[in-house]
């Protein structure tokens, strides 16, 4: 599966994004997706994870309640959701797949497929 991010931009603090992956192929609801970031001189981390159903989610507790990570299977499409937005969420955002079904991992190296990355500033 290709993955393709798109959504981020300049926001200011408060303020509110919402990020795009548009999958390539006909098995996207096969995986479970998952939202990871960037921040410079950091490791990426997760940020959320959802099931290959969407019936599940996970987040990362530093966006629990301000996030909301989505999927459209039938057009083949993942979202975040970002609300509420502060300066320590900069960094660079991406998508991935996991292709074990049902696993929600938390771990980046469960994702085969990567997005590109799509930048998030978070700026007054």
């Amino acid at each position: 599966v290709q993955l393709q991010a798109s959504g981020g931009g300049l926001v200011q603090p408060g303020g509110s994004l919402r990020l795009s992956c548009a999958a390539s192929g006909r098995t996207f609801s096969s995986y479970d997706m998952g939202w990871f970031r960037q921040a410079p001189g950091k490791e990426r981390e997760l940020v959320a994870v959802i099931s290959w159903s969407g019936g599940r989610t996970r987040y990362a507790d530093s966006v629990q309640g301000r996030f909301t990570i989505s999927r459209l299977n039938t057009k083949n499409t993942l979202y975040l959701q970002m609300n509420s937005l502060k300066p320590e969420d900069t960094a660079v955002y991406y998508c991935a797949a996991d292709p074990q079904r049902g696993r929600m991992s938390t771990m980046k190296e469960s994702y085969d497929y990567w997005g590109q990355g799509t930048l998030v500033t978070v700026s007054s």
